[in-house]
């Protein structure tokens, strides 16, 4: 099966009351946990890479990782670039083979963010290619997405008929609550269902985003404080809230931060179990064993999308 862009996933999911799992990938052993997770369950799937990871990987080494996970599973994926801050970013990710992009002008004015939005839609559906817009700023650090609580911003309903009106783009990130990262909530975690609820009637069948989603499941935050990491107060999105926004309008749900987790702590265990080890097989191996169980665990008891395939 061929690369996907989001169309028909994200129309499936709207009808069927459940989300796609958006997980962002690095290496070799996290596409091999997330897609080895999602044939297992038999989920479609949406890769993501930032800008970060794209640097950091290669364009040329991810996209062939990926195309290697296409042969190995036959699932409907989709490669979508995460946080895309420029035109020329968009469009080299689509040069190179993605099939679904963000452009993130969501730090700007609203007029500006429509402009640029609306001319990478326009490059990008020439080339088969789907566009998520954002709308709204969440807090919090990941890669180069940096926002203070104080410059963070709700979603404001009455801009996104306007907004996906002019730009024509086919998903829109909102702003709810959720924040990047694994320190999310100061206090009770909560979201703003009701801005979604509105969303919603203004945008009927309309997919909508959930970024920084997150659980920052406790087993790994408590395994890396254990061996010697410091995460005071880390705490996510619960997953309960994540199964109401995937039975509403959200389709794609971002997940990054409980994979870090999840390798890390796994590498960390391992390093302090058997201090000595110096194979990467003997380290690498394990957290890839421990994405493939959180992932899996994601698209069947979170996301609802395992048999969706």
């Amino acid at each position: 099966m061929p690369l996907v862009n989001t169309i028909d996933m994200f129309k499936k999911a709207y009808e069927g009351g459940y989300a796609i799992g958006a997980f962002n990938v690095n290496n070799m052993e996290i596409v091999q946990g997330i897609t080895e997770a999602a044939k297992e369950v038999n989920a479609p799937l949406i890769l993501q890479v930032s800008s970060g990871a794209r640097k950091y990987a290669n364009h040329t080494y991810l996209m062939k990782l990926i195309e290697a996970a296409i042969i190995e599973t036959d699932l409907p994926i989709a490669v979508h670039l995460d946080h895309g801050d420029s035109f020329e970013l968009c469009k080299s990710c689509i040069d190179g083979g993605f099939t679904s992009v963000m452009i993130d002008g969501s730090h700007l004015p609203f007029e500006e963010n429509i402009a640029l939005t609306k001319k990478v839609v326009e490059y990008a559906h020439a080339h088969g290619v789907t566009v998520e817009g954002e709308l709204g700023r969440l807090a919090g650090i990941e890669d180069a997405v940096n926002v203070s609580a104080e410059d963070a911003q709700f979603t404001r309903p009455e801009e996104v008929e306007e907004f996906v009106g002019r730009t024509g783009v086919d998903s829109l990130a909102i702003a709810i609550g959720t924040s990047h990262g694994a320190f999310k909530f100061s206090g009770e975690p909560k979201l703003r269902f009701d801005i979604l609820e509105e969303i919603q009637k203004k945008l009927p069948g309309f997919p909508i985003v959930l970024h920084g989603a997150s659980s920052v499941i406790p087993e790994y935050v408590d395994m890396v404080n254990k061996y010697g990491g410091n995460m005071p107060g880390a705490k996510g999105v619960p997953e309960d809230m994540l199964r109401k926004a995937a039975s509403m309008a959200v389709c794609k749900i971002n997940i990054d931060s409980d994979l870090r987790l999840a390798m890390t702590a796994t590498i960390r265990k391992v390093f302090a179990e058997t201090p000595g080890e110096f194979d990467p097989r003997k380290y690498l191996g394990p957290a890839r064993s421990e994405i493939k169980k959180l992932v899996q665990h994601k698209l069947v008891n979170v996301l609802g999308c395992a048999g969706k395939a």
